[in-house]
């Protein structure tokens, strides 16, 4: 099974007798998964709803829905809600009476949320209300649906970016795996030079400079980190065919990475391995980067 993304859009149409809309659904990576209903006033019922359908379908990511409903020809598109007003202006009068305030202006009444709706909205008959909720959310599923798939392409195709990476990690990792064991040597003929400059007489013994060449190579011996680096690669294997919602485990498997070619590039004592781990760390990040979009 192929990764699935936390990027992605989709949209659905639907209709309820005379009334038109529009859903227009988008999410982006995230930590956890988070959703975000905006509708006109007067829907706010369907949200609860609307959170299970999302549940049902997304594990992570930061979700936006959004509700745009169409203009009803030979209709008006908007009308006063009395039971809002009429709450709105007895607020506004104990409020004035209480502080001496002047009273509220209409404009500002009408301002208030809920006091002006589109006439869809105001719909008062509780069976007429659930049909037309009923209809809300089976356009919003629909677009869900969509969404979800659009989210499987997406993360098709980061899935073959993320083992296109991982096998440059693994390529990088060989290469380094061959340059360190040339380490000793070059750790030896340095060091060789540098004690015959500072003491030309009387000569280092071979004895001395054994030792301490094994001093320094214990300290650069690279092949715990590159073995680690190796086991990572071939985790990040098994979880990119998995199939499973795996964002988290790359996430973390990426700063195991990290560090291992840290560590590399600190005990490196040649030129020609630090610039492959450095190439090493940049292919992580970028590793890293892909991860974090992944659900």
């Amino acid at each position: 099974m192929s990764l699935v993304s936390m990027t992605g859009f989709a949209e659905a149409q639907g209709a309820h007798g005379t009334m038109r809309w529009r859903w227009e659904v988008k999410s982006v990576n995230g930590r956890s998964f988070d959703l975000r209903l905006r509708a006109p006033p007067g829907f706010d019922s369907i949200e609860p709803a609307a959170r299970q359908l999302a549940n049902g379908r997304f594990r992570r990511g930061n979700l936006q829905a959004t509700l745009t409903l169409e203009p009803r020809e030979g209709g008006s598109a908007l009308k006063v809600d009395p039971d809002a007003l009429a709450a709105a202006v007895y607020l506004a009068k104990q409020i004035a009476e209480q502080t001496g305030l002047p009273p509220a202006r209409v404009d500002g009444l009408l301002a208030l949320k809920g006091v002006i709706v589109q006439e869809e909205a105001a719909v008062s008959d509780p069976a007429q209300r659930a049909a037309r909720d009923a209809a809300l959310l089976e356009t919003l599923a629909t677009a869900f649906d969509a969404l979800k798939r659009a989210r499987r392409s997406e993360g098709a195709r980061l899935g073959q970016h993320l083992r296109d990476m991982i096998e440059e990690i693994e390529r990088l990792r060989r290469e380094a795996e061959s340059m360190a064991a040339a380490q000793p040597d070059a750790l030896r003929a340095r060091l060789t030079a540098q004690l015959q400059e500072l003491m030309e007489n009387p000569p280092v013994s071979q004895d001395r400079l054994a030792q301490e060449v094994a001093l320094l190579a214990s300290r650069a011996d690279v092949r715990e980190e590159l073995a680690r680096l190796h086991a990572h690669v071939e985790e990040a294997r098994t979880l990119l065919t998995s199939g499973d919602a795996v964002g988290r485990k790359l996430d973390f498997l990426a700063q195991e990475f990290n560090r291992e070619a840290n560590t590399l590039c600190s005990k490196s004592a040649d030129t020609a391995l630090t610039r492959v781990g450095l190439a090493l760390k940049h292919a992580i990040d970028q590793f890293r980067e892909q991860a974090q979009n992944v659900e």
